[in-house]
């Protein structure tokens, strides 16, 4: 069993995959809230934004610390990454994460439009607050690689059939590499690459 483990493997970057929701939440979410604005609903813009505003924080707080110890224990047994092992591109992974979850973002933008006529904006700052703690942890996954002087992978065939889920049970082990491996900076963000003129 260890010796195919150590075969070489299509590996995703796990801030990537966490990263990928975030602006796709992020937009559908202030689109429904903005959309929510224009309808007073049952309850009242007032009443709505404010439940909206808690909404947002609390989707902040669950999903950008959630499973953090998950991911810590994943990351500090990461094994070294083989020469022969594949580095998932990043715009492959986030294309596979949002078409993969496209009819669920879908849903839940319509989900969001349709509490604007009971609850006018909450919907849709609560899709935008969990966009932003996507964010939020994929940043602290940056500055845990950071800190590390290295960038943590994930097995392809080990996240789930939409492209997500690379701290679920599927998943037995990270693999690392350099910090300037493959074409994500830390924390999952596109690298900055300066050219000379």
């Amino acid at each position: 069993m260890a010796r195919a483990d150590r075969r070489a493997q299509g590996l995703a970057r796990v801030a990537v995959v966490v990263r990928a929701g975030a602006a796709p939440l992020w937009w559908l979410g202030v689109l429904a809230a903005g959309v929510g604005l224009l309808i007073p609903g049952l309850t009242g813009r007032r009443i709505g934004v404010m439940a909206g505003a808690a909404l947002f924080v609390v989707a902040v707080a669950v999903v950008s610390y959630g499973r953090r110890r998950r991911y810590t224990t994943l990351g500090r047994v990461a094994a070294r990454a083989g020469k022969h092992d594949v580095l998932q591109d990043r715009a492959v992974s986030v294309r596979n994460w949002r078409r993969g979850h496209r009819w669920w973002l879908l849903s839940a933008w319509l989900v969001a439009l349709g509490c604007n006529f009971a609850v006018p904006v909450a919907g849709g700052l609560l899709l935008a607050g969990c966009g932003t703690g996507l964010a939020l942890k994929a940043a602290w996954l940056g500055r845990r690689e950071r800190d590390g002087d290295a960038l943590l992978w994930v097995r392809v065939d080990w996240l789930a059939a939409n492209g997500g889920r690379p701290a679920g049970k599927a998943v037995k082990a990270y693999r690392s590499t350099g910090i300037a491996a493959g074409d994500a900076a830390p924390g999952g963000a596109r690298r900055r690459t300066t050219t000379l003129v």
